[in-house]
């Protein structure tokens, strides 16, 4: 057939030195296609779009990332020394996780001071010479303002517990305990235990959506509110070129903090179920905007768990309050209820594919999508979406198609790009995140064996995203020359960034080779969306088009050859992609993906 052509892969690596999207002919304007031609339109061609529209963004987890000091932390100076990597992975912007001071006992997410650098990441100058550094070379940094609770250590929360009648007292969410002297209701927070936390200074609980010593702010009071703008404003001043909103659902508390119908057996309810996308967020939301976002070149992105696709054109676009928002329903497709790592199901692809298909639709005429498949909560995506025993290169390519050529902006996060995995740790003193430690009691409290338990651990862990990330072959991965403050997963040794950089066939330089292939045909960016092939089981299949082109992607999720239907592909056409060096037009080989083109 003529379609079966060799697809040289070492000659297709190449690494673009100029703007991301300068491939992107300024000549060749898109038009919108009609809406009859699919059901997801293309707004705007891709000159006239926004840059973080046309950009990769790279999340980047300090601890982690690369140590410049020896003392086992990751460091600001170590982000600044890989600038040069992210760009030619062709990332234009940069999400930083949190670096503020903090006590650090939710890895910087419990922020003691908004305008101070943690000392474990460096000095204001180290800040400074990144923010430098990365505008030479054409990168934004996009800050990660954690705003639904701060660290008990913070200033705010001191003076705040400190009596009833101070200028912070309501600052926070306190509330009188319960006749017999419990907490006010039966909300349990999201890391396990008692939502409600007593104070022996106020002789009252306040409120805390994760760990006891993350206490709620209380957003209802106008000058809480402006406390947080204050500091955004700051920062963008600064030059942020975004930020990331952590926890926003939950910023939002209804006015009567009743029970709620129990989903545990000990009687307590999930505190996300009793205040996720409360009425009246939104209206806080647009405040923000107002306040933050107006006449900025910035983007927003709200992490956004428990919004539906259905409410997404409520939340993005220009109607809405973030220019993105991180939707977690295909993160937590296998959870059977309140994300519980020992209560799960096996899911269908099927599944996946509609949660991706049903936020595309809600955002087709207005509003914009982050693509992501990894962030630095989640199981490293070649373990979390394909089957156990998947070859991980070939699956690492597969997953990065998807991730590639989805309609959005891709956020990729650190590793992401050389397939980093899941560790195989069978001893929970190895770990240290707190929420993994907590779900492995609550399996232990339900019954599950220890080692029934640790599995439940390895699947879904955060540290699975946090180990250092690898670098080379070194000690420790060339994170750090200390002790990591994490193990490094045992696999650096032939998954690191050294060693796929001169290996054609990496996952590293099939990532290049993406990033050329969106540089180089706009309908990656300014494309419409529509699934093919919804109701297969083994492939995940959707069309991207343009007033100029139409390609289809097709990724087999299996570990087995599958066929597909072939009637529109340009027969005379080589694929413009594929994770083998050969593809026959009709067949998928075990975790293929290809990107073909169609007839127009």
């Amino acid at each position: 057939m003529k379609f079966k052509k060799q697809i040289a892969l070492a000659a297709a690596v190449t690494v673009i030195s100029s703007a991301f999207l300068a491939g992107c002919d300024e000549n060749k304007k898109q038009t919108t296609p009609a809406e009859s031609q699919s059901p997801t339109a293309s707004v705007k061609s891709a000159s006239d779009m926004k840059w973080w529209q046309k950009t990769v963004v790279y999340e980047a987890y300090p601890n982690s990332f690369k140590d410049t000091d020896g003392d086992g932390y990751g460091d600001l100076k170590g982000l600044t020394s890989e600038l040069d990597h992210l760009k030619e992975l062709g990332v234009g912007a940069v999400w930083i996780t949190p670096f503020f001071e903090s006590p650090m006992k939710d890895n910087g997410y419990d922020v003691a001071d908004y305008r101070k650098v943690n000392p474990r990441y460096g000095t204001d100058e180290d800040l400074d010479n990144l923010f430098s550094e990365a505008n030479k070379r054409g990168i934004k940094l996009v800050l990660d303002l954690v705003t639904n609770h701060t660290s008990e250590e913070c200033e705010w929360f001191k003076e705040s517990r400190s009596g009833k009648d101070n200028d912070k007292s309501d600052y926070y969410i306190w509330a009188d305990p319960a006749e017999d002297g419990s907490a006010p209701n039966n909300w349990r927070s999201i890391f396990g235990g008692s939502a409600w936390t007593y104070d022996e200074t106020r002789k009252q609980y306040y409120l805390h959506t994760f760990g006891d010593f993350q206490p709620d702010l209380n957003w209802a009071n106008p000058k809480v509110r402006q406390e947080i703008y204050d500091v955004a404003n700051y920062w963008a001043d600064k030059g942020a070129g975004g930020f990331r909103l952590d926890a926003i659902p939950y910023i939002k508390k209804p006015a009567e903090m009743k029970n709620g119908e129990p989903d545990q057996e000990d009687g307590t309810v999930s505190i996300h179920t009793m205040t996720v996308n409360t009425d009246g967020i939104l209206d806080y939301l647009h405040e923000f905007k107002d306040k933050v976002s107006k006449g900025r070149d910035i983007f927003t992105v709200g992490e956004a768990n428990g919004v539906p696709a259905s409410e997404l054109n409520k939340w993005v676009g220009d109607n809405g309050v973030f220019d993105m928002i991180f939707s977690f329903d295909h993160e937590n497709v296998q959870f059977t209820g309140g994300e519980v790592w020992s209560a799960t199901k096996d899911w269908k692809l099927t599944e996946l594919k509609k949660t991706f298909t049903d936020s595309q639709n809600a955002i087709k005429d207005n509003g914009w999508y982050p693509m992501y498949l990894e962030n630095h909560d989640q199981p490293r995506s070649i373990n979390h979406f394909l089957p156990e025993g998947a070859d991980p290169v070939l699956g690492g390519k597969a997953l990065a198609t998807l991730l590639m050529t989805m309609r959005g902006t891709p956020f990729m996060y650190e590793g992401e790009e050389i397939g980093m995995t899941n560790v195989d740790w069978d001893n929970i003193d190895d770990y240290n995140d707190i929420s993994s430690k907590n779900q492995y009691q609550v399996a232990l409290d339900k019954g599950l064996s220890r080692e029934e338990a640790i599995k439940c651990v390895q699947k879904y862990s955060r540290d699975n995203a946090r180990t250092p990330m690898q670098w080379n072959t070194s000690e420790n991965a060339g994170f750090t020359t200390g002790t990591p403050w994490l193990k490094t997963n045992s696999n650096y040794k032939t998954v690191n960034v050294e060693t796929e950089k001169s290996d054609p066939d990496s996952v590293l330089n099939f990532y290049m080779r993406l990033k050329s292939l969106r540089a180089n045909n706009s309908v990656f960016i300014d494309g419409s969306y529509e699934e093919k092939l919804a109701d297969s089981e083994e492939i995940f299949s959707y069309v991207r088009a343009n007033s100029k082109d139409k390609v289809q992607v097709l990724i087999n999720f299996t570990g087995s050859e599958v066929s597909y239907d072939t009637s529109e592909i340009d027969m005379d056409a080589a694929p413009l992609i594929s994770n083998y060096s050969e593809t026959e037009v009709g067949k998928l080989k075990p975790y293929e993906a290809v990107v073909v083109e169609l007839k127009h």
